[in-house]
C-alpha cells in the first residue's frame, strides 16, 4: 500500500508517495536523491544513516518514512546554507576526523544532535550527576557518540572535532 506525505528535507518541502514499509533512509536516498545519509548495516547498529528529525538524532534505517509526515529532516548536506560549511563540518576537516568518509555524514549529524541534547541537559550513561548540567569531557562525548561506528577508527579525532565546536572554535 502506498501513502503520500510531505516532509521538509534540508529546508525544502518535499511531497512523495512511497510504500508504507519504506524507511526514511530509503525514501531519502532512492526517492529524494539525498546521498549524504549512508546505508551501512541497515539494522540501526552503525549510525551511518543518522539524520536530524526536528532537531533530534534519528537512525533513518529504522524509521518508517510515512511516520514523518510534516517533519523536518536535516542531513549533513543541509546543516549550513548551500556553498557554506557548518561549524561541525569545519571542525571535522580541521581535526582530520575522517578517513574513508563513509560514516562522516552520520557522525556529523549525530554530533550536532548530541550537542543539542547536552545543551538541553539530557544526561548520558556516564553522566556523574544526572541532575546537574552535563559536562562534555572526552569520556562523555565518546559515550554520547557510541552509536556511531567508524570502520577506520578515527574516534580520537572525532571527539576532538566535537570538543572544538563545543568550545566555540568554529566558523559558527
Amino acid at each position: 500500500m502506498d501513502a503520500t506525505f510531505t516532509l521538509t528535507l534540508d529546508g525544502r518541502p518535499r511531497t512523495l508517495t512511497v510504500d508504507t514499509r519504506t524507511t526514511v533512509l530509503d525514501a531519502l536516498r532512492e526517492h529524494l536523491d539525498a546521498a549524504s545519509p549512508k546505508k551501512g548495516c541497515d539494522h540501526g547498529q552503525c549510525g551511518s544513516c543518522t539524520v536530524l528529525c526536528n532537531g533530534r538524532r534519528v537512525l533513518a534505517c529504522l524509521s518508517l518514512a510515512v511516520a514523518h509526515d510534516g517533519d523536518e529532516i536535516t542531513t549533513a548536506d543541509g546543516l549550513a546554507p548551500e556553498g557554506e560549511r557548518h561549524a561541525m563540518q569545519e571542525a571535522f576537516l580541521d581535526s582530520d576526523a575522517y578517513q574513508c568518509g563513509y560514516c562522516t555524514p552520520g557522525q556529523i549529524c549525530s554530533a550536532v544532535g548530541m550537542l543539542a541534547e547536552a545543551a538541553a541537559g539530557h544526561p548520558s550513561a556516564v553522566s556523574g550527576d544526572v541532575a546537574a548540567p552535563p559536562v562534555l569531557d572526552r569520556t562523555e562525548i565518546a559515550e554520547r557518540m557510541s552509536g556511531n561506528l567508524c570502520r577506520c577508527a578515527a574516534y580520537v579525532n572525532i571527539v576532538t572535532a566535537i570538543e572544538r565546536v563545543h568550545a566555540g572554535e568554529g566558523a559558527r
